[in-house]
């Protein structure tokens, strides 16, 4: 080897080195960085002298496979999320078995007050007292339903959220796609780009899950778990119209509420053939069109039952038979063909509500009646109370088909709503560890600091030898030069 052919080497060694002291930085630097993949260094013979080394450029290491696998947990966790705070919202609405202000507690409550208005039926103030927590009941159904229709507007609104973000990032990873060939054929460095085209991604796959597939010249195609072309050269585009404010008859059945459409053609949001399986946006769809369906239909069957518990013929005898019983669908007698939402529009009959100017002494001589008759006469109250405690059908009944009491009702309802909540709290907690492992188990694959120091060492000790090499051809040629 000459001194010109030594030289040449450990000039090619020190930029090798340089350039890999470089990479190791920016992997050190950016081992926290969302989206951001280790770069490694590819060296190669130097090709025209047959010599020392030549940088080829960078690699961006990436493995497909486990990106894949933690982008699937990211959309679980994303979904289970979603969900796990509708059932956690709703349990708040109704309350639990313990909570003093619970449907439960309150049906209780106005049981307790009937019987102890039974027991003293003379008594003003114990009338008052049954008014009231008969109104207080009827409250607490018109708030939970209320919670519940803000539960299922608050769904919709952040669907419309959703799809203008999805198609917003979707037009940024089009725009990535045509860039990075462009950037590299130009001899530009497109890791940076691609990080920032994986982050992207990662974004649309929590609000749909998706399939991405490899295409020439770095760029990719993107597609749902369900089938949906999201992205195949050009962006696919998104339409929903937000309601704001939903109403419990609303559906998209009946045209009132907005479905969902990508490139004008309708998209199945829900059941085993849906096009958008997993995810945020498929779990604000379950809410508002089944989750919170279903909580409105057991609600609307507590107000069913407690209304014509108290419409049941014969049970007042001075109340006619069109005229509305003891509880009301907003003062008038049950309607079979009215929406849904019975729980929103349930009251007490104000004729017997003191604080709305009724009288609570119909309590105890009827609805209907003119006069207050015999101050101690508990009959029409205690017939109040039986109906309240006994066993009947309830036609459609979610919670079962055997006879229900009130009180069965109502401890159903909290069951099923505590129940959902607890299934939910632990699928989120599943879906919770299982995205911390996937994104551990890619971490391993990523940037570890440690073995960039000991690289890094490695490259100075690398600079240190072909520095040296060039002090030595230089004391050479000195020598030379000398002689």
């Amino acid at each position: 080897m000459n001194m010109s052919t030594a030289l040449n080497n450990a000039i090619g060694g020190l930029t090798a080195a340089s350039r890999g002291a470089s990479v190791v930085s920016e992997n050190i630097a950016n081992a926290l960085t969302p989206g951001y993949a280790r770069r490694s260094l590819e060296l190669t013979t130097n090709t025209i002298s047959g010599h020392g080394v030549r940088t080829v450029g960078v690699v961006r290491n990436q493995d497909p496979v486990l990106t894949a696998n933690r982008r699937t947990a990211d959309a679980e966790l994303a979904r289970q999320s979603t969900v796990s705070g509708f059932h956690s919202r709703m349990e708040g609405l109704v309350g639990t078995p313990d909570d003093a202000t619970s449907l439960a507690a309150r049906l209780a409550d106005f049981d307790g007050a009937l019987i102890t208005a039974s027991s003293l039926p003379d008594s003003s103030e114990r009338l008052d007292q049954v008014a009231r927590t008969g109104r207080d009941l009827a409250n607490s159904l018109n708030a939970a339903s209320e919670g519940l229709r803000d539960l299922r507007s608050d769904a919709d609104r952040s669907i419309g959220r959703f799809i203008d973000r999805l198609n917003q990032t979707l037009t940024d990873i089009e725009a990535l796609n045509a860039k990075i060939p462009a950037v590299k054929y130009a001899g530009g460095e497109i890791g940076a780009l691609l990080d920032q085209r994986q982050v992207l991604i990662d974004q649309v796959n929590e609000v749909i899950p998706v399939n991405v597939v490899p295409r020439a010249n770095d760029q990719v195609s993107i597609y749902s778990d369900g089938g949906l072309i999201l992205l195949e050269g050009t962006a696919a585009e998104f339409t929903f119209t937000t309601t704001g404010e939903t109403k419990p008859h609303m559906t998209v059945a009946n045209g009132l509420l907005s479905g969902l459409q990508m490139n004008g053609n309708p998209v199945r949001t829900s059941g085993d053939n849906a096009q958008i399986k997993g995810g945020a946006l498929a779990a604000e769809f379950e809410i508002r069109d089944e989750l919170a369906v279903e909580a409105q239909g057991n609600l609307d069957t507590v107000a069913l039952d407690l209304i014509e518990r108290f419409e049941t013929p014969g049970l007042d005898p001075t109340a006619l038979a069109t005229d509305p019983g003891l509880f009301t669908d907003e003062g008038n007698r049950f309607d079979p063909t009215a929406p849904a939402g019975l729980a929103s529009r349930i009251n007490l009959n104000s004729i017997v509500d003191p604080d709305n100017g009724g009288q609570s002494w119909k309590l105890r001589a009827g609805l209907g009646a003119i006069t207050p008759g015999d101050p101690g006469n508990a009959t029409q109250l205690q017939a109040f109370g039986a109906a309240l405690s006994q066993a009947r059908p309830v036609a459609g009944s979610p919670f079962g088909t055997g006879d229900m009491r009130a009180s069965d009702l109502t401890e159903a309802l909290l069951s099923r709503t505590g129940a959902n909540a607890h299934t939910a709290s632990q699928r989120l907690a599943f879906a919770n560890s299982a995205q911390l492992e996937m994104t551990k188990i890619e971490a391993k694959q990523g940037v570890d600091t440690d073995q960039e120091l000991q690289r890094l060492i490695q490259i100075e000790q690398i600079y240190s030898a072909n520095a040296r090499l060039i002090s030595v051809v230089d004391e050479l040629m000195e020598t030379l030069l000398r002689l």
